[in-house]
């Protein structure tokens, strides 16, 4: 399928279109409930409500100086402002740059840079560390809590920073809809020493909202649960823009807490929800409340466990950040194989190939490729950056995933591992390369070497293996340098939680690091320690 057939089907459509027809359809129908942890902070709108104020924060970002196609930060934990703000970009056809944030300031510095963001939405205790490490912004709104806490003494936003200044602007008008303009960049960990700017055209958003709801099975009376962050695929495009094509209600929480998940979800009749392996393991081991409304989950994997456990269908799932929506999904329909990620989804062509380029027989591991339509099905490009858009793509036009994967005879795909050389920390990626890049700037460090370590709570953590410059001897203070400068120039999942010196690495042909054998090493660490002493973390 050509970019122009596939558009056909999102003629005179695009994000902001979409909302303002749902707010046209379904106007008194609630859009987005608040659940903050502070219930005293608790809002609800409906979809005309936040519609409009979509529009009128759209007129106060032009009022900022923002243009079509220039870049807004986007530096939030889960919030309203930061949804406001996604969709405020786009009514006025900005392109919003999510960031993480739980990252550091060196980070945000790259980021910034590489997209030329001009001004950045944030909240006050992240105000402070966007005005140093990103000079070059020309402004910034800031919200009034940092999602739904009150702001410490003496960081409250004043009045010409405030993000409720945004709001006080006549709507602006909605312009000429067009889905293959750019959307949003959403950065993704990948194995080499920055991460890439994943830009997603309306179409993608478009398609991830049409898409997941129906092979979710959303309804326009659905009260879906978002914990998740936002500025990640599941969180965003598999939850909140699915809802909005249903017309369904998205009730939204600041993060993951075992305390408040339960008594939100009581009390909004939530009736679906999505889940990282990390969460679904923490509430299995918590009372289950009788009579909760959930339908069904949707998690990384089938899980027959959990589904005994809280009484929902739980559907198994697979993507990323450059598959927008779901590449390999559970049918809600049909048995899923248990511990299975699903089968190909509509619209994806999937591979599964051996190290000789040839298609995996059933009950062989292979490398995962999936083909679709580059600003549609998949995402546009990598920003700024062509060559690895070139390089991520074989010659059929087949993206290299990274993942490695089983094919089953019943056609159902079960993830295996990763090729790509990426630590999954409770559901977030962590770049090896990053790591050992901002380790090896450390004085006193001759190499480095960065690993998963098995995690009783996250998965599986980072550690780096070490070896000084000084030879045998390890430097006075080099392990406390080492952690000090990933502290601070990393987000804190990417620190590592031990470092290890060696005189040498394990090593394979032509003197290659053997990061299997490494593993190995780290593994046996958590065993030693379970036996002799407390995890050290």
């Amino acid at each position: 399928m050509t970019l122009s057939d596939a558009l056909l089907q999102f003629a005179r459509l695009d994000a902001p279109t979409l909302l303002q027809q749902r707010a046209l359809q379904r106007g008194a129908h609630p859009f987005l409930h608040w659940a903050p942890f502070d219930t005293a902070d608790a809002r609800t709108w409906t979809y005309a409500q936040f519609a409009d104020e979509v529009a009128r924060v759209g007129a106060g970002l032009r009022a900022r100086g923002v243009q079509p196609g220039q870049r807004v930060l986007m530096h939030l934990e889960n919030c309203p402002e930061l949804l406001i703000t996604y969709f405020a970009c786009a009514h006025i056809g900005a392109i919003c740059v999510p960031t993480n944030a739980m990252a550091a300031g060196p980070e945000l510095t790259y980021m910034a840079e590489l997209t030329e963001a001009v001004g950045a939405v944030t909240q006050p205790r992240f105000a402070a560390k966007l005005a140093i490490h990103c000079p070059d912004l020309t402004w910034l709104a800031v919200t009034s809590t940092d999602a739904g806490v009150p702001c410490e003494p003496g960081t409250a936003p004043a009045a010409s920073d405030s993000f409720d200044g945004l709001r006080v602007h006549e709507p602006a008008p909605l312009r000429a809809p067009d889905a293959s303009q750019p959307l949003s960049i959403l950065f993704t960990s990948g194995t080499t020493s920055r991460p890439k700017g994943v830009l997603w055209t309306h179409a993608n958003a478009l398609w991830a909202a049409r898409l997941g709801a129906t092979q979710q099975g959303f309804r326009a009376d659905d009260i879906v649960q978002v914990f998740l962050p936002l500025f990640h695929v599941v969180g965003l495009s598999w939850s909140v823009l699915p809802t909005l094509w249903a017309g369904a209600t998205v009730v939204l929480q600041p993060k993951f807490s075992v305390t408040h998940y339960w008594p939100t979800a009581l009390q909004y009749r939530s009736s679906v929800g999505s889940h990282v392996i990390f969460s679904g393991n923490v509430l299995a081991g918590q009372p289950v409340p009788a009579g909760h409304a959930f339908r069904q989950w949707c998690n990384a994997l089938s899980l027959p466990q959990h589904e005994a456990i809280f009484g929902v269908k739980v559907q198994g799932a697979w993507g990323m950040t450059e598959m927008v929506a779901q590449g390999i999904v559970g049918d809600l329909w049909a048995p899923q194989r248990p511990g299975s990620i699903g089968r190909p989804s509509v619209g994806y062509g999937i591979r599964i190939e051996n190290d000789r380029g040839d298609a995996c027989r059933p009950g062989e591991t292979g490398s995962l490729l999936v083909k679709g339509v580059p600003g549609v099905s998949i995402f546009a490009e990598y920003f700024r950056n062509p060559q690895a858009t070139r390089d991520a793509f074989d010659e059929e036009g087949y993206f290299r995933t990274g993942d490695s994967v089983i094919l089953h005879d019943d056609g159902s795909i079960q993830f295996s591992d990763r090729n790509k050389d990426l630590i999954k920390v409770g559901g977030e990626g962590v770049s090896a390369a990053e790591v050992e890049r901002v380790i090896a700037g450390v004085d006193g460090v001759a190499q480095v070497a960065v690993v998963s370590r098995p995690d009783a709570s996250l998965g599986e953590v980072a550690v780096a293996y070490v070896i000084p410059r000084s030879g045998d001897a390890v430097p006075a203070g080099l392990e406390a340098r080492i952690t000090d400068t990933c502290r601070q120039d990393l987000a804190k999942f990417k620190v590592p939680r031990a470092v290890y010196f060696v005189e040498d690495f394990p090593r394979i042909s032509v003197g290659k690091i053997s990061k299997v054998k490494l593993r190995e090493m780290a593994r046996a660490t958590v065993v030693e320690q379970r036996d002799e002493q407390p995890a050290r973390v």
